[in-house]
């Protein structure tokens, strides 16, 4: 059935080139009859919408009605959300602080500078630029457990923070503006050692961090928490403070530094699995000398504590998803040594801890001294901003026009908060409350991610949350649909979108709604979007997370072929043009569905994984146990690798890989490019120098984005694309 299958899909594509002849160094032949036509009436359409709006961007909307558009198929609309666009405003943010002075400092990503990480400050006025802190020689990213996250610390004028290229820690004075930055940790002569999550400890003038030792092992290395005695300037090796465990997370000193609190998790846990709160009190030496097991420690009791932190009055806050198998906020009573609720609701309060430095919560100064919590939480797929009081236990929700909220970071007499929504990018945005710390004064945008201000909005597609039944009798999951959405076209009457479905990554991760303009790339163009949040997706509680435990490869995969199937029932899509992309575990999803099922007719994997056994012998240390807990057996390592049933693959897919990812090597990319080649399936592999676990180059986040579109379009769309893209050669294609 598989092998008759293949040859019936190849004999398709053959049919399909001869009676829709391919110009392959161009992929507008579509329009050359009727192009002239196009654009003067597109112009038309500008220039009238201009003496509408001359006080703004041309809103072409403003006079386009369903009877003027231009009827084209679906796919092959021009859009002004160009791969550009999409590649050199792909910033992303990693971390936020602010110093004595309340000044807001922020690091984020240039995708135009090969993706290097920059500390940024805000202008000294408003309306100033924002200053570059960070050297053009240097970027400010630690690879530690791979992901990173928690590169910098922020402490008086001072900043210290990883540096990408050694992984060595520098130190940079705030104050001067030409400080070069000077490293204080030993050079190893390879980036073997690295340094993640830091804290200022004031009693001892040191600098506490978490460290990850390779030196002796990529594959085992050697986690610890220890400290760098920052008086001088001196070059020295670290102070061990507390080791033992497989990884930690989350040092955090209490206001007098007579305390310590971490997260600790050992192998086969993930942090979200099971993890540890500890406390430690340190003594007059510096060293911890007697340990606290807070949370964690009950062997009976499941849970996974994480962001402890300290209040301004020497209290312990911490969030657990105890018993309720919700991320909630707690307080540890120490004379007793309980733990109690703060808040409870079926919400999530936290993330799972992919990376370093995450900021849920935090606390708002207040002259009355009252323990107030400004915190984010997820419910039913969107984020609310609250206001929690730790000593009244009560809960007051703060009105903001977004939908999506990441870290909080206390200014003065404010909060910065990492904010998003459907018709907004990832931004930091300044929150002014008033004097009860219950409402929002003021509200103002300090970052954007994305330059969207040239883009009328009537371009973007609003998302539908869908929940759908899963092939599980009585169990739903849910996604983001976005429809085809262009003010300027329209598709035929009988004629339905293809559909491009997204599994993202993680696979313990969440996809939001929020504007993203990779996405709108596409729904511009004519094709309809899904972004789906499988069984084992984080932000539903323990329950749907834990879906994917022992059943990764049939949960990931029944749900996304689920969600297609439900669109195509509910009349949105085209059945015939059903494709699937997704990176890292995404692409592992992306493979599986294709190989295991027919659903979808074409697919691209960035950086996935196609064999589960080659995948946990290389991996790196953190997610080394992390696939026996989601596979379970060697037969189902076996069954469930796409690399072993090759014979079943029956459709086109693209590879993208970096020959510099750690987690999902090489090597796993080239296995299946080569059997497919071999197999007489159109494949192609693009593989990039200098990337790793993800693209972070402009260039390489363009040529992906439209190596995708054109591939689709080549090959089950049916349609030319409008864009001048020329695409790379296809094996048993071209």
């Amino acid at each position: 059935m598989a092998l008759s299958t293949s040859f019936t899909a190849i004999s398709a594509l053959t049919r399909y080139r001869r009676r829709h002849p391919f110009n392959p160094f161009s992929t507008t032949s579509f329009i050359s009859s009727s192009f002239n036509h196009i654009s003067r009436k597109i112009q038309l359409l500008r220039t009238a919408a201009s003496h509408c709006h001359t006080q703004s961007s041309p809103k072409m909307s403003s006079v386009t009605a369903e009877n003027t558009k231009i009827t084209a198929p679906y796919g092959s609309w021009k859009s002004p959300i160009t791969s550009d666009l999409v590649s050199g405003s792909d910033k992303r943010l990693g971390g936020t602080a602010v110093d004595a002075l309340g000044h807001l400092f922020w690091v984020e990503t240039r995708p135009n500078e090969s993706g290097r990480l920059v500390l940024v400050k805000q202008g000294e006025k408003e309306g100033d630029d924002p200053i570059d802190v960070t050297p053009k020689e240097f970027s400010v990213r630690t690879v530690a457990q791979e992901y990173g996250g928690g590169a910098f610390r922020i402490f008086g004028d001072t900043v210290i923070f990883s540096n990408y290229k050694d992984q060595r820690l520098y130190r940079q004075s705030l104050s001067s503006k030409d400080s070069a930055p000077l490293p204080f940790t030993p050079d190893y002569g390879r980036p073997l050692v690295s340094y993640a999550d830091g804290v200022f400890d004031a009693r001892f003038s040191r600098f506490v961090t978490v460290q990850e030792d390779c030196r002796e092992s990529a594959m085992n290395s050697i986690t610890t928490i220890v400290s760098f005695d920052i008086r001088d300037e001196s070059v020295q090796e670290p102070k061990v403070l507390v080791s033992g465990s497989d990884f930690y997370a989350f040092p955090r000193l209490d206001p007098k530094g007579e305390r310590i609190a971490w997260i600790q998790w050992s192998h086969p846990n993930m942090p979200w699995d099971r993890s540890e709160l500890w406390v430690g009190y340190i003594s007059d030496s510096g060293d911890v000398h007697a340990r606290v097991c807070v949370a964690g420690g009950d062997p009976t009791l499941v849970e996974s504590p994480t962001e402890p932190k300290w209040s301004p009055q020497g209290e312990l806050f911490f969030i657990t998803d105890r018993k309720s198998g919700f991320w909630n906020l707690y307080k540890w009573i120490e004379t007793s040594n309980e733990v109690l609720p703060v808040y409870t609701l079926d919400a999530e309060f936290a993330r799972p801890l992919w990376i370093f430095g995450m900021n849920s919560y935090d606390f708002i100064f207040d002259k009355d001294q009252k323990n107030l919590i400004a915190c984010s939480y997820r419910k039913n797929g969107k984020s609310y901003l609250g206001i929690l009081d730790a000593v009244q236990n009560t809960s007051s929700s703060v009105e903001i026009p977004f939908t999506d909220i990441n870290n909080i970071t206390s200014g003065l007499d404010c909060l910065y908060i990492e904010v998003a929504s459907a018709v907004h990018p990832l931004s930091i945005a300044k929150l002014t409350l008033d004097d009860h710390k219950s409402k929002a004064v003021d509200f103002k945008i300090m970052w954007c991610s994305s330059s969207i201000s040239s883009i009328d909005k009537s371009y973007f597609s609003m998302p539908e949350v869908i929940e759908f039944p899963t092939d599980v009798t009585g169990l739903n999951a849910f996604a983001y649909f976005y429809p085809p959405t262009n003010p300027i076209y329209q598709g035929y009457p009988e004629e339905k979108p293809p559909l491009l479905l997204k599994s993202h990554g993680g696979p313990t991760a969440e996809t939001h709604a929020v504007l993203n303009l990779s996405v709108q790339y596409w729904t511009s163009r004519g094709w309809a979007f899904v972004d789906v949040n499988y069984g084992g997706s984080a932000g539903y509680g323990r329950g749907y997370r834990d879906r994917l435990l022992g059943q990764w490869g049939i949960v990931d995969v029944n749900d996304c072929c689920s969600c297609a199937k439900f669109l195509v029932d509910s009349g949105k899509v085209d059945g015939e043009r059903l494709c699937i992309t997704g990176g890292s575990a995404g692409g592992y999803t992306t493979l599986a569905a294709l190989a295991f099922k027919d659903t979808f007719k074409a697919g691209a994997s960035l950086y996935g994984v196609a064999d589960l056994k080659l995948l946990r012998l290389e991996t790196h240390k953190f997610e080394s146990h992390y696939i026996d807990n989601l596979v379970g057996s060697e037969r189902a390592y076996f069954e469930r690798s796409p690399i072993n049933f090759v014979e079943k693959f029956s459709c086109p897919i693209i590879l993208f890989q970096g020959l510099e990812d750690k987690v999902v090597p090489p090597e796993q990319a080239r296995k299946i490019y080569h059997a497919l080649k071999e197999k007489g399936l159109p494949v192609a592999l693009v593989e990039y120098e200098g990337e790793q676990h993800g693209f972070r180059k402009a260039e390489n986040i363009k040529f992906t984005l439209e190596q995708q579109m054109v591939f689709f379009a080549r090959l089950v769309g049916n349609f030319n694309v409008a864009d001048e893209i020329t695409p790379i050669k296809i094996d048993n294609f071209d």
